[in-house]
């Protein structure tokens, strides 16, 4: 253990040695907090000999939790790392509902509903109560719930503030009565229930708090409410709660968590010993130094100094670009001369955005091109739908009573149960308040209600044949076995493979899923269920292809790229819109450009576009706000208006052009209109520093300026304003 301490600066070494009791171990981005959590880990095991059963360890990432067990496996060997609990804040949960939720009503045999599963729950709850899903959006009344979720508040005791929120509750009630009729839990129930398990049974959370005499967490600056009140359960014994946390990268209010949780920590644990990590081992100095400046402003943190001992490396290059088109083509132009330059590989290279729909512009630039790019936020892998039939197969074998997955595959491939059928059997569980599944039993069992056709009748009873020597089956076969033996029985891949091309696609897609299964050999079904329900947008990036990748802000964290892109820098778009009247929205804003800034390894390009469209209207932007904490001296490039002075960017013009307006006298716009020359007549031969000659084709006055509509031999036709053109 010695000798690996000394691996570790004297700050890590603080923080891996330090005494027991709560702590808090403030890190920066890069300063290698997942080495200090595992190293904690370690010395716990192999210098204190804690047994490594009694040390529980929860992170937000199935990524995260990989990488620390492979660690963990390196420093303490495989046997003793099998014996630490170590995984994300829901599968810990899972695993210990598995184990204990039949205490509180819970099945061990539960399922997880995915995002997808949880709509067509809502959606059924709407139609149940006749509620109008176009009143009221299914996706806006499960946000509620799963806000109130996360504070921990039930049906029975949620509070609506408004006619939506209460719609919402009425929603959610009926919403956890159908989950608990498909023997169903939703991410937020696995912490949900948890807490209230230990609430309930305190003999249960007593074993559970001597067992782990030790608990680690990471990134806990992103926690809710519920898994602040789970851990601080479980630490409530021996308070030996050690956690990582850095408050300026707290980037998802938006789906509950609450950077807060630290003061909480603070409140809770007077005693509490924290640690600074400001020793970066990721970016040059020029790059810290900006998101020092960035990061500054925001109030309510600790301040700390990022640092490293790798040397300033090159300026910030900051571009102005005139349109997102053209922002886009510098973004693909600026790759390409750096991989032929040989100062990076195309993968090395991320190009982060605030929005989705940002992408749209860098896609087309990259297809332009014939480049290669990597899309992380497209269509999951999970999300297609030959994967989600062979999954809801694979469920209703785990729990034939999860109805979603049973309605998904009654019918898939065909076997004459149509739509009619299966809403008739759904009427008759309703009725009778009891599963699809039920049903479909009573039907095999020679139950004459509801009344069928018999041919319909023979189908229900061979399918419920089929799934009955699934679930017999599933006891000694492998998941790769049993979904071999399903597509068997079911003929699905005759059904996939039409002899088109999709289809081949598809059944592709079914053996790479097949593959995934084949990885575990050793996992139950309940194990395999539960990884693919937990998978993340992240955790599926393929590291395998050399391309760049586009993803957004908020997808971004966690991870680093040697060249970074941020592209859309303009007041509006980050900070967003919905954040400029929110003092909090807004410090979560500059947290999330902070965060895109500390994932630059060398070198870091800021863009942002003088015009962009707004609702389908094209107009002028301000360049974001945050670009003005910048220092100068560490950019170069366009240079970004500041408050105390313009610099000669196109804002920097235009807002010059409208100051002089507004200081001369009224003038009609007529009048105005008739007194103006324009600089350019059709056919002029014209040049642009980006895009070339061209040949104009149309010119319009727009405010105190022209706009050029210019057909250009290399970047086809363009809309520029005149001051950006010279005549040839």
């Amino acid at each position: 253990m010695t000798d690996l301490l000394k691996d570790l600066n004297p700050q890590q070494q603080k923080a891996v040695t330090v005494s027991d009791g709560p702590v808090l171990v403030l890190a920066g981005p890069g300063s290698g907090k997942t080495r200090v959590l595992t190293y904690r880990v370690a010395y716990l095991v192999l210098e204190r000999g804690i047994p490594p059963w009694r040390v529980m360890a929860v992170t937000f990432t199935n990524k995260a939790a990989q990488e620390m067990g492979e660690r963990l496996q390196r420093l303490l060997g495989h046997a003793r790392a099998a014996d630490l609990t170590l995984g994300t804040f829901h599968a810990t949960c899972a695993r210990i509902l598995r184990r204990e939720g039949e205490a509180i009503g819970i099945p061990s045999n539960y399922v997880i509903y995915d995002t997808d599963d949880q709509m067509a729950v809502v959606r059924q709850a709407l139609k149940d109560l006749d509620i109008d899903e176009k009143r009221f959006a299914p996706t806006s009344i499960h946000s509620i719930i799963s806000r109130a979720k996360n504070e921990l508040i039930p049906p029975e005791a949620f509070q609506p503030a408004s006619y939506l929120e209460e719609v919402a509750r009425r929603v959610y009630e009926r919403y956890q009565h159908l989950l608990r009729a498909n023997a169903a839990l939703d991410f937020d129930d696995l912490l949900m229930e948890t807490v209230r398990l230990f609430r309930e049974r305190p003999d249960i959370l007593a074993r559970y708090q001597e067992r782990y005499l030790h608990i680690l967490v990471d990134e806990f600056q992103d926690t809710n409410m519920a898994q602040y009140v789970l851990l601080r359960q479980l630490a409530g014994r021996h308070r030996n709660l050690f956690v990582v946390a850095d408050e300026d990268q707290s980037i998802y209010r938006w789906r509950g968590a609450d950077y807060r949780n630290i003061f909480r920590l603070r409140e809770d644990y007077p005693d509490l010993a924290t640690v600074l990590l400001e020793q970066n081992y990721r970016s040059t100095q020029t790059i810290l130094d900006a998101a020092n400046a960035v990061i500054a402003r925001n109030p309510h943190r600790t301040p700390k100094r990022l640092f490293t001992h790798r040397g300033r490396g090159p300026k910030i290059v900051v571009h102005e670009a005139y349109d997102p088109e053209e922002e886009a083509q510098f973004v693909v132009d600026t790759i390409a001369e750096l991989v032929l330059k040989g100062e990076a590989q195309p993968g090395d290279c991320a190009v982060m955005y605030r929005i989705n729909a940002q992408s749209r512009a860098l896609e087309e630039a990259f297809i332009r091109a014939g480049l290669p790019y990597r899309l992380v936020g497209a269509t999951r892998f999970y999300a297609r739908r030959e994967i989600k039939d062979l999954v809801a197969y694979l469920r209703v074998v785990h729990n034939p009573h999860d109805s979603a997955s049973l309605f998904r595959i009654l019918n898939v491939p065909p076997r004459g149960i149509g739509p009619q059928t299966v809403r008739l059997l759904e009427d008759a569980a309703r009725i009778r308040e009891v599963s699809l599944w039920q049903m479909i039993e009573d039907v095999a069992h020679g139950s004459p209600a509801p009344s069928l056709p018999a041919r319909i009748r023979t189908a229900l009873v061979a399918f419920h044949r089929a799934v009955c020597a699934w679930r017999e089956a599933s006891a000694s076969l492998t998941v790769a076995s049993l979904m071999d033996r399903i597509i068997l029985d079911t003929a699905y891949e005759a059904y996939l493979r039409d002899g088109t091309e999709e289809g081949e696609d598809r059944w592709e897609n079914v053996q790479e899923l097949r593959s995934v299964a084949a990885q575990y050999p050793e996992a139950t079904l309940a194990d395999f269920l539960a990884l693919v329900a937990l998978v993340s947008d992240v955790d599926n990036l393929t590291e395998s292809v050399n391309a760049p990748v586009l993803l957004t802000l908020h997808s971004a964290k966690g991870l680093e790229f040697p060249v970074v892109f941020i592209v859309g820098l303009e007041e509006g778009m980050l900070p967003h819109t919905r954040s400029l009247d929110d003092p909090e929205a807004l410090a979560e804003e500059r947290r999330l450009f902070y965060v895109g800034i500390t994932r630059a390894k060398d070198r870091l390009f800021l863009t942002y576009s003088f015009r962009r469209a707004r609702w389908g209207e094209y107009g002028p932007n301000a360049p974001s706000r945050f670009l003005e904490d910048i220092p100068e001296s560490l950019t170069e490039g366009a240079r970004v208006r500041r408050r105390r002075a313009r610099k000669p960017t196109a804002w920097g013009v235009l807002a010059e052009l409208d100051a002089r307006i507004e200081r001369s006298a009224p003038v009609s716009a007529d009048k105005k209109k008739a007194s103006r020359t324009p600089p350019f007549q059709v056919g002029d031969a014209v040049t642009h520093t980006a895009f070339g000659s061209g040949v104009v084709l149309e010119v319009a006055p727009m405010g105190d300026e022209w706009e050029v509509t210019v057909a250009f031999e290399r970047a086809g036709i363009r809309h520029i304003l005149g001051s950006y053109l010279q005549k040839k």
